[in-house]
């Protein structure tokens, strides 16, 4: 593409390039550049226990044995099932630095769902909690599992929790007994019987780092493969994206699950690449997020849309000095116009939203963090990343600014492909760019906005309607505090319009909500039918599953 069809450009903050000149250095190799440039900077602070730099790339050597003891070597596949944890973190750089791949697991998924990510991926080793240990014991006859490594929340705790934590774990359910079983290893064990020693595997951009699984809302989760190189140049594109934050400066909120690729490159990987203090919260919950925030005082920090909607909703942030924060990052879903206004306004801290896909490491977008914020878009692309809107019938047709159509997006952080699913790794892929299957415009600036996925499309009495902008408009309602819409089918219309709201209290009525659209909308747009929730169906990074909420509404009479 020409400089011509990147008006973005023109966006960019001072000191952001265009191009990078990017370091030719793995993941393993930044957190050893860190621990020799801070050694003694907090790298990990964990329900109030800190490890240092130099203590980290320490233990990820000593874990870094204990694999090469289990045999795995260059090319092997290690689980991790874990929340953010040390352990989560040592475990995944371990793998990295001896050249086998991780794979990242959610711990709320079911044994199905985690025998599918298991046995397609190969694992031959998983690191998990002491709560899903039996549970994985019974489950690894079904997999390639050969070892499994335990750990506990009170692994790593600082004194007197150390000491109180075994007297109330098993009460509280923070803790549980292992069953014997063959090959089944307490992490403080390991780590005894292994000293820590120099890994000198051979590795490039081009090797597989890890698989990386998606959602699976629609079916089985397919593998992402994710190289050395995906994850190394994302995380240095994420860093030029904020040159006003010097390296060994800074304090992250570490809430984002690791085991998600978002909080994997923006709140691990960025951390340690930058050598900042990552405040490890693993369960991001609004009450453990402002205490987080009040007694620590986090500087920067990467957050879902959930997260800021449970504080906002939370009448204890107004107690909390928010001014320790110097800015925001948001993803993973769209942050409503009206969260965003209002966070803003509480903390007087800057969000920038952006956008990104498992498939491409994932961020491809981010507002400009000291210039032009657009509220609602998605901001421009990151640095070496081009992007295009296309005809949803026919990609090579590119579409003129301010037209809806398939968002393309071509980058080194872009997938190598899916695991064993070369068909879908061809369609998703083709001509060289990521198919995003996102509805989205471009603006004369350069600036983009996602318009709604292709699949979320509700087409009715012939007409294209995109939930998100209905959405938007129930947002903006004072007595709603979340929203989202569907269409169901109708036997005329093809599909009719079914929202699903959240509210603040029960005095609102269908009626009301559906008069306040008309207000806001064409009348092709508006709702016909509302249901009110106690709660919204989300993954566990704060995507609201609209597949479950078509499954609550029944066919139209």
């Amino acid at each position: 593409m020409a400089d011509s069809d990147r008006p973005w450009l023109s966006a960019y903050d001072n000191g952001v390039p265009a191009k990078l000149e990017f370091e030719s250095v793995l993941l393993a190799d930044f957190l050893k550049r860190s621990a020799e440039q801070f050694p003694d900077h907090m790298a990990l602070q964990f329900q109030g226990y800190v490890m240092t730099y130099r203590q980290l790339d320490r233990l990820v050597d000593s874990f870094a044995s204990v694999l090469l003891g289990f045999g795995v070597g260059k090319g092997d596949k290690v689980a991790i099932l874990l929340p953010n944890t040390i352990p989560c973190v040592a475990s995944y750089y371990a793998i990295l630095r001896v050249g086998a791949i991780a794979v990242m697991n959610c711990p709320l998924y079911s044994d199905r769902e985690l025998l599918h990510q298991f046995t397609d991926s190969g694992a031959k080793v998983l690191i998990t909690l002491d709560l899903l240990g039996n549970r994985m014991i019974d489950l690894r006859e079904k997999t390639e599992i050969e070892h499994i490594v335990i750990t506990s929340i009170g692994d790593y705790l600082p004194f007197p929790k150390n000491f109180l934590f075994p007297l109330v774990a098993r009460r509280k359910k923070m803790s549980a007994s292992v069953k014997e079983a063959p090959n089944v290893h307490q992490w403080f064990e390991l780590l005894a019987k292994h000293s820590p020693q120099e890994i000198d595997t051979e590795l490039n951009f081009n090797d597989p780092a890890m698989y990386q699984y998606t959602g699976g809302t629609t079916g089985k989760a397919k593998g992402v493969i994710l190289t050395h190189g995906n994850l190394s140049k994302q995380v240095q594109q994420v860093a030029a994206w904020f040159p006003g934050f010097t390296k060994g400066t800074e304090t992250l909120i570490g809430a984002l699950p690791f085991f998600h690729v978002f909080g994997l490159s923006s709140a691990m990987n960025l951390a340690i690449y930058m050598g900042w203090g990552n405040i490890l919260v693993p369960k991001p919950e609004p009450d453990k997020l402002l205490q987080t925030i009040k007694k620590y005082k986090p500087t920067f920090g990467p957050l879902v849309p959930t997260m800021y909607i449970g504080m906002l909703n939370n009448p204890d942030m107004k107690k909390i000095d928010m001014t320790c924060f110097k800015g925001f990052f948001s993803g993973s879903a769209p942050l409503p116009v009206e969260v965003i206004r209002e966070f803003e306004k509480q903390t007087g801290a800057v969000i920038v939203e952006g956008y990104g896909l498992t498939e491409s490491s994932p961020v491809t977008h981010i507002n400009p963090f000291e210039g032009i914020r657009k509220i609602g878009s998605i901001g421009v692309p990151v640095s070496d990343t081009d992007c295009k809107i296309v005809d949803i019938t026919d990609s090579s047709v590119t579409l003129e600014k301010n037209t809806p159509g398939e968002m393309l997006i071509r980058g080194p952080q872009v997938m190598k492909g899916y695991l064993n699913l070369d068909q879908e790794t061809a369609k998703v892929l083709a001509d060289g760019w990521l198919h995003t299957g996102d509805i989205a415009k471009m603006d004369e600036d350069g600036y983009f906005y996602i318009v709604d996925r292709m699949k979320d499309m509700i087409i009715s009495g012939g007409f294209n309607v995109y939930p998100r902008e209905i959405d938007e408009i129930l947002y903006l309602h004072p007595k709603v505090r979340e929203a989202s819409s569907v269409g169901i089918p109708h036997p005329t219309r093809g599909e009719q319009i079914k929202s699903f709201v959240v509210v603040e209290d029960d005095t609102v009525t269908e009626e009301e909500l559906i008069d306040f659209c008309s207000q806001n909308l064409a009348k092709y747009k508006l709702p016909t039918q509302i249901e009110f929730l106690e709660e919204l169906p989300k993954t566990v990074v704060g995507k609201v599953l609209r597949g479950e909420l078509r499954k609550k509404s029944t066919v139209a009479e």
